[in-house]
């Protein structure tokens, strides 16, 4: 099962190499999506990530309107966490590939998942990287940019 779909917003200029280990990245991420905005010194590029996991997983059975639930039919709630917990881990990952060799990293949304990212950065062993976790509610890909460059901005000087 595909649970990730990962695009190219907009692109300033090409990470290379070269300009990947200075890169400065910021991230608004919740359960469901996370943009990624990658800033160099010659320019910024967006990705968004798209995590296609359920919020809740739905049981398997009948309807209560047809008939009753048969135990067999539905699955234990650890095993429906399991397998939520799983899609989450996919696409954190996807995530953290999107981030690459980053000097420093942004973290920010409105829920649980940016802390969750934190705690998967941290098992490994980037979490000297990351620059700040902060709780925004929803934004616009522009929004999310100027903050970033903003942030970023503010730091250097």
């Amino acid at each position: 099962m595909d649970a990730l779909f990962t695009k190219k917003v907009r692109a300033a200029a090409p990470l290379t190499k070269g300009n990947a280990m200075r890169a400065k990245v910021g991230l608004w991420i919740d359960h469901r999506k996370a943009i990624v905005v990658t800033v160099t010194d010659k320019g910024e590029e967006i990705v968004l990530t798209i995590s296609a996991a359920e919020k809740q997983l739905r049981r398997s059975g009948d309807s209560p309107l047809k008939g009753p639930y048969e135990s067999q039919q539905v699955p234990a709630d650890d095993s429906r966490q399991r397998t939520l917990a799983g899609h989450h881990n996919l696409y954190y990952d996807a995530v953290i590939a999107c981030i690459g060799d980053a000097e420093s990293i942004l973290i920010f949304g409105p829920g649980e998942a940016k802390g969750e990212l934190k705690k998967r950065l941290e098992k490994r062993k980037l979490d000297g990287r990351i620059a700040g976790v902060e709780t925004v509610d929803k934004m616009t890909n522009r929004q999310i940019a100027v903050k970033v460059r903003q942030h970023f901005a503010k730091n250097v000087q």
